[in-house]
C-alpha cells in the first residue's frame, strides 16, 4: 500500500516537473515571422542532449505546414552535425503538422544520440505549436 502511494506521489511529481518545463505561452519559444511560426526548442528542449550537449532546433511552420527544420547553434561534433542536416532535417519538410507529429523517424547510424536529440527537439517544438497556436 505505502509503495503505491508513493510510486503515484513520484509520478505526479513528475508530472508537475514536465508540465513547468514547458513554457507555455513564452515569446522566446513561439514566435511569427513572414507568415510562419517559429518554434524554438533552445529553452524548450533544455536537457535534452545529444553526444555532447543540447541540440536545440528551430521548427518552420506555415499553414499548418512544415516548412523546414533548423539544426542550432550546439557543441556536437562538426561531422556528425553535417550528417544531420543532410539526411535528417528533411524528413518533416511539407508535412501537415499533425502528420509530422505522430511519424516515426529513424536516427542517423554513427550519429545516434545527437539524432535521437534533434528528433526529441522537433517533435517537441510540433506538440508545443499545436498547443499554442
Amino acid at each position: 500500500m505505502k509503495k503505491n502511494i508513493l510510486g503515484a506521489l513520484a509520478l505526479m511529481m513528475l508530472a508537475t516537473t514536465l508540465q513547468s518545463a514547458a513554457p507555455k505561452g513564452d515569446k522566446n519559444v513561439m514566435t511569427k515571422e513572414d507568415g510562419m511560426y517559429v518554434v524554438n526548442t533552445t529553452t524548450l528542449g533544455k536537457g535534452i542532449t545529444g553526444y555532447v550537449a543540447d541540440t536545440p532546433v528551430k521548427v518552420y511552420i506555415k499553414k499548418n505546414t512544415v516548412v523546414k527544420v533548423e539544426l542550432l547553434k550546439n557543441q556536437e561534433t562538426p561531422k556528425y552535425n553535417a550528417r544531420i542536416k543532410k539526411n535528417l532535417l528533411t524528413k518533416w519538410d511539407n508535412q501537415k503538422v499533425k502528420n509530422a507529429a505522430s511519424q516515426k523517424v529513424d536516427g542517423i547510424t554513427g550519429a545516434t544520440f545527437t539524432s535521437e536529440a534533434v528528433i526529441k527537439n522537433v517533435q517537441l517544438a510540433l506538440d508545443y505549436y499545436l498547443k499554442n497556436k
